[in-house]
């Protein structure tokens, strides 16, 4: 009889709790809807369209063997570093297409490369667990004895970035987790434990203080984190799918991400919600990447029907779309200055859009 009075005071307890939280959840949104003045596509309204948009591919870069997985812009606006299922990592001088370096990686799947804002190293991970930095010298094939592996995890490499400087890099992993290091010994900084699964993307803030960063999975979650204290300070959902790609807005008030649902997102920080979305019943395959215009005006995304569509950040409208690669589009940065952008394919191929 005893256990029978306990097992209902539980139930009691469980529903009672239950119907709080219904409650707290409920105040929650109208507090949020309180700090919605208005919403952004009714100030967009006001604007003048955007001019016809005439981005052409202005050069081809050709030189992998396999599907293009990653590139990163060096900040002199005028080299680039990719890397491919083929193994290869390869350093790019964008206005001739000479290929400057080539480093052959002991793995297949080199998914993570970036530059340093110096422009004197490189660094790459992938399917062997580490994230690698290699030296650039004048030796157009760079040796093994120019490699220092600096992150280890226990499952594949996804992403990687280097800080403001050449001293730390943040890399992200299948391991679910996103952690920080210090370049020069190796170790381990700050950990990042907060999704469920694969860490698939991750992007610092462009604040000049730069202790934030966001990071995508295949949970469905965009996450919020504060790099002092490797805690998760926001939490973002609404995507069906995994997020294959993050980028915060030029103003680091918000960040986008790219989802396999087929759609892009905006979520505002400072609202603690979504703000946009970006779909269309038409569009049925992928968003594999994405990244802003200098503006923020423009959300340049690559898909996996081999397409890029341009959208109008503010009104939510597509503004046209790219077409040249002959297989799905893997990856998408614009350029430093803004002057150009480029799309690496699973057809072997990068091109250069300006």
């Amino acid at each position: 009889m005893a256990v029978t009075d306990g097992n209902a005071v539980k139930e009691e307890t469980l529903t009672a709790l239950t119907r709080e939280a219904e409650n707290l959840k409920q105040k929650l949104l109208e507090e949020r809807h309180k700090l919605n003045d208005v919403e952004m596509y009714t100030v967009a309204q006001r604007l003048e369209p955007l001019p016809p948009l005439n981005l052409k591919p202005r050069r081809i870069l050709k030189g992998h063997q396999g599907k293009v997985l990653c590139l990163d812009w060096a900040r002199d606006q005028r080299h680039m570093v990719t890397s491919s299922q083929d193994g290869k990592v390869i350093v790019w001088d964008a206005f001739t297409t000479n290929k400057e370096h080539a480093i052959t990686m002991p793995t297949t799947w080199v998914m993570a490369c970036a530059y340093a804002p110096s422009g004197t190293m490189v660094a790459c991970g992938g399917l062997d667990n580490k994230c690698s930095v290699y030296q650039l010298t004048q030796e157009e094939d760079l040796s093994s004895s120019k490699k220092r592996a600096v992150a280890m995890h226990t499952s594949y490499v996804s992403c990687c970035t280097f800080m403001n400087s050449d001293q730390q890099i943040l890399t992200g992993s299948g391991d679910s987790t996103c952690a920080l290091w210090d370049v020069e010994s190796g170790q381990l900084l700050q950990s990042f434990h907060g999704h469920n699964a694969d860490a698939m993307a991750l992007d610092l803030s462009p604040s000049e203080a730069c202790n934030t960063f966001v990071s995508g999975g295949c949970d469905k979650q965009a996450l919020v984190w504060d790099m002092r204290t490797g805690q998760c300070v926001q939490s973002f959902e609404g995507h069906d799918s995994d997020i294959n790609a993050v980028r915060f807005f030029p103003s680091g008030d918000g960040f986008a991400t790219a989802s396999d649902d087929a759609s892009c997102r905006m979520y505002d920080l400072r609202a603690d919600r979504e703000i946009s979305c970006y779909s269309k019943e038409s569009i049925i395959f992928g968003a594999t990447s994405l990244d802003f215009s200098l503006s923020g005006r423009l959300l340049f995304v690559g898909y996996n029907d081999y397409s890029v569509n341009i959208w109008d950040t503010l009104k939510g409208h597509r503004l046209t779309m790219l077409y040249g690669h002959e297989n799905r589009v893997s990856c998408l940065r614009v350029s430093p200055d803004g002057t150009a952008m480029c799309t690496g394919s699973w057809d072997y191929t990068l091109r250069i859009w300006a």
